[in-house]
């Protein structure tokens, strides 16, 4: 099993990364700041202004390092890596899959379910720890939102439909989010959430969810990968060019447990505010290059807890669970599994 723990974010604006011998070196207006053997990576994300040499680029695909090139605020531009490995035999298989509609929709099911299980995960946990102190309008939408999910939750079962399985999806979505705010305990108004928007996002909470989404999707992309199964034939994401489809449907699962619920943590804990956001002239909110770090070293540091995975019944890090789902998803369509088993947080 490779780590997927060993990522190196690059986020200083006007670095430069060159090879050293086996080093990544990084210099900034010519002075030596960083240095790491390469021997020690497994994929490396730029954010921002920052060069990378073609000698080092070359020197990466070799090694089966991928380079990721992202906007400053997050968003994915550009991946850099070598010769596709995988088992050809496998890919064939996931593609037959998805253009099956019924064995397709079986999939699908189970990755909505456990969507939908670590939202009200999300939620249960909130109004277990903190219902006490909510406000009584809160609390009940809170618990009739808890209460919907589990309904939904009844119906995937049912469903074996992929158009309807993608509506029920959009319900639970819209339930989840409409009642998010209430799990935002910080009273600054800068720090509302005011429903979910992307592409751009017009609040800070939108801000570090999206940015927190595109560092996600890089760790289930580089699993996918991993395990030789192609990132751009998804099942629930319909196929587009330059969308990492798949890593978006394995995404799904581990939003609300990786991504919403560190969002959530760092707003209420107070570890950034107000003032580490920007707002454009076109109402698109970014979270500022130090706020970047901070998330950064959060997310890195969650990934490296420890906590059972409900299938395997094993104790892992945390950063491991893309990687063990991707290679259930491969074991389940090489036929070892009978059903692919969704990552559930408990």
């Amino acid at each position: 099993m490779r780590r997927q723990l060993n990522t190196l974010y690059v986020t200083t604006d006007g670095a430069w990364l060159k090879k050293d011998g086996a080093n990544v070196v990084m210099e900034v207006e010519g002075a030596e700041k960083a240095r790491l053997p390469v021997h020690m990576l497994e994929s490396l994300v730029c954010m921002g202004r920052v060069m990378v040499s073609p000698p080092l680029m070359g020197f990466c695909t070799e090694q089966g390092i991928c380079v990721s090139f992202l906007s400053s605020n997050g968003k994915f531009l550009a991946r850099v890596e070598g010769p596709v490995s995988g088992n050809v035999l496998l890919r064939r298989e996931q593609y037959r899959r998805t253009d099956d509609p019924e064995r397709c929709a079986l999939i699908v099911r189970n990755l909505l379910l456990g969507k939908v299980h670590n939202q009200r995960a999300v939620l249960g946990r909130a109004l277990r720890d903190h219902g006490e102190a909510m406000a009584a309008t809160a609390h009940g939408e809170l618990t009739q939102a808890h209460e919907r999910l589990r309904r939904i939750s009844v119906r995937l079962l049912q469903e074996r439909t992929l158009d309807v399985l993608r509506g029920l999806e959009g319900d639970a979505a819209q339930t989840y989010f409409g009642v998010f705010d209430h799990l935002v305990r910080v009273k600054d108004a800068a720090l509302r959430f005011k429903g979910r928007s992307r592409r751009p996002p017009l609040d800070a909470v939108n801000a570090l969810l999206s940015f927190l989404y595109t560092l996600l999707t890089h760790d289930c992309r580089a699993a996918l990968e991993t395990v030789g199964l192609d990132p751009a034939v998804g099942f629930l994401h319909r196929d587009r060019p330059g969308r990492p489809s798949l890593a978006l449907d394995l995404l799904e699962e581990f939003r609300p447990f990786l991504a919403d619920r560190l969002a959530l943590s760092l707003i209420n804990r107070r570890q950034l505010g107000p003032r580490d956001f920007i707002q454009l002239d076109n109402g698109a909110v970014l979270l500022k290059e130090e706020l970047r770090k901070t998330v950064l070293v959060a997310y890195q540091e969650r990934k490296r807890e420890e906590m059972r995975h409900a299938f395997l019944d094993e104790k892992l890090a945390v950063g491991l669970f893309p990687l063990v789902q991707a290679q259930l998803m491969a074991r389940h369509l090489r036929g070892d599994l009978e059903a692919y088993p969704p990552f559930l947080w408990k």
